[in-house]
Order: C-alpha cells, then sequence, then structure tokens
C-alpha cells in the first residue's frame, strides 16, 4: 500500500522555487537521491562564510584580532613588526565584522532565494 501526498504551489514569483523543493521532496520520499539544491553556495563563498563564523568565533572568545588570524591563517603568515599595516589584519577584521552581521540576522539572507533579474 503506498501513500499518497499533495503539494500545494501558489503560481507566484518563488514558484520555480517552491515546484523544484517539491521535486526533491518526492525524490526522498520515494527513496532516490534529491538531486541538486536550487542554488547552491559557491565553494569561495562557503569556504568565506566559515572562515566569518570561526573569526567570530575567535574575538568573541577574548581573542585579539592578531590571535585569531594565527589561527585562521597560520602563525607563519603573520608579521612579527608589521602587523598594524598588513593585508591579513585587515581581511581578519572585516571577517569578524561579516560573522557579526550574520549573528545580527544576516544568516536569513543565506536562506532566501535571489531570483534572476530580468
Amino acid at each position: 500500500m503506498s501513500m499518497s501526498y499533495t503539494a500545494v504551489l501558489p503560481l507566484d514569483s518563488a514558484f520555480e522555487v517552491r515546484a523544484h523543493a517539491a521535486n526533491r521532496l518526492w525524490r526522498a520520499i520515494n527513496g532516490r537521491a534529491p538531486g541538486p539544491a536550487f542554488h547552491e553556495l559557491s565553494l569561495q563563498r562557503r569556504e568565506r562564510l566559515v572562515l566569518a563564523v570561526r573569526a567570530l568565533d575567535g574575538r568573541m572568545d577574548g581573542g585579539t584580532y592578531r590571535a585569531v588570524a594565527e589561527v585562521l591563517f597560520g602563525k607563519k603568515r603573520i608579521p612579527e613588526r608589521a602587523w598594524k599595516t598588513h593585508d591579513l589584519r585587515n581581511r581578519t577584521i572585516r571577517l569578524v565584522q561579516s560573522g557579526v552581521a550574520l549573528m545580527r540576522g544576516g544568516y536569513r539572507e543565506l536562506l532566501r532565494y535571489r531570483r534572476k533579474q530580468k
């Protein structure tokens, strides 16, 4: 005896996304691989998000930007003297700022589908 399910898909601006999600759900229910997500984050974006969360975590744990950078990029890449003007210092600060933005609700943007502009 097989189960029957119904999906209600409004014909609105997000129809394409909902139809894709419904198809993935149907495949999973029927024991198939669900297939690719509708829009996946690029590898570069995923890596930056991971670094941002790790940087925020280190900073909120009381770490200095220098200490956070040493953990993220390795101690060998951090200069002894020219830290104040080093590009990794600026990058670490930006990563922490990105992490703070995610923490304050920016993570929701990751869940939104960006429609193509016509």
